[in-house]
């Protein structure tokens, strides 16, 4: 692997360094609280989901979130809609992470959660913790094993860019999770926009700079009812080396 001149690494999915992936140093840095645009992403997420079964009433039996690393409000978006929920993950350090917070998981998704339940829909999940520890699996694997068709409503947050500096590999990795969703499963998927690579602990970790338009190129061959919108940059970001975010949210073809 080479390193960029700003310091990030360039390289494949398998060269990434993920079983020692610091699952508590990135949990604490991204989702201690709450921030602003996860809650912009929340409140869409949670919206379109709505909507969705609004006009399609019939729920499916499982759900997926793919690459769950140790961001929990994917499930959550999950819980109204499916009683099986699949948290799928191939570092070992965010499966055992995943295991010990599906039991019960922290306190800190309370403010995630609550944005959640500014819809009938989810305030109806009156035990949130409970309904995680009962619905939820963590699965250790690789998003380009997944079996075809097999869940019924999917999400996929900031993995597929940020796994390799290969196009080929966004492109496979966003394929392979709309190919495990069954036709019309509604999903959610977001992406950091132009990400150069980000640091976890003391190692460094590849992604591939896309924007709305290679998201919407990738996704468009699986999808239906997409649509695509874009997060700004806040005024602290969360880290450097990325210009915003991207949500696209739509139906299996």
């Amino acid at each position: 692997m080479d390193l960029t001149s700003a310091g990030y690494t360039q390289g494949l999915n398998r060269e990434a360094p993920w079983d020692s992936f610091d699952s508590r140093a990135y949990h604490q840095h991204n989702y201690a609280f709450l921030r602003k645009e996860d809650q912009e992403i929340i409140e869409a997420v949670r919206d379109y989901f709505c909507e969705h079964f609004r006009k399609h009433p019939d729920r499916p039996d499982s759900g997926i979130d793919v690459g769950a690393g140790t961001n929990l409000y994917p499930a959550l978006s999950l819980l109204p809609w499916c009683s099986n929920i699949t948290l799928y993950e191939h570092s070992v350090e965010n499966v055992l992470w995943l295991e010990r917070e599906v039991a019960a998981f922290s306190a800190n998704w309370g403010a995630f959660w609550d944005v959640f339940t500014e819809r009938p829909e989810y305030r109806a999940v009156s035990d949130p913790r409970g309904a995680v520890a009962s619905a939820a699996a963590v699965g250790k694997g690789d998003l380009f094993d997944l079996p075809r068709a097999r869940w019924g409503i999917g999400t996929m947050f900031f993995v597929a860019e940020s796994m390799s500096t290969a196009y080929r590999e966004f492109e496979g990795a966003v394929a392979a999770f709309a190919r495990a969703l069954t036709p019309r499963a509604p999903f959610a998927a977001a992406f950091m926009e132009n990400s150069q690579g980000y640091q976890v602990g003391d190692l460094l970790f590849p992604a591939c700079g896309v924007d709305a338009e290679d998201v919407r190129g990738a996704l468009a061959p699986f999808a239906e009812d997409l649509r695509i919108s874009r997060v700004r940059l806040p005024e602290d970001p969360i880290r450097s080396g990325y210009t915003g975010m991207i949500l696209a949210c739509g139906r299996r073809v």
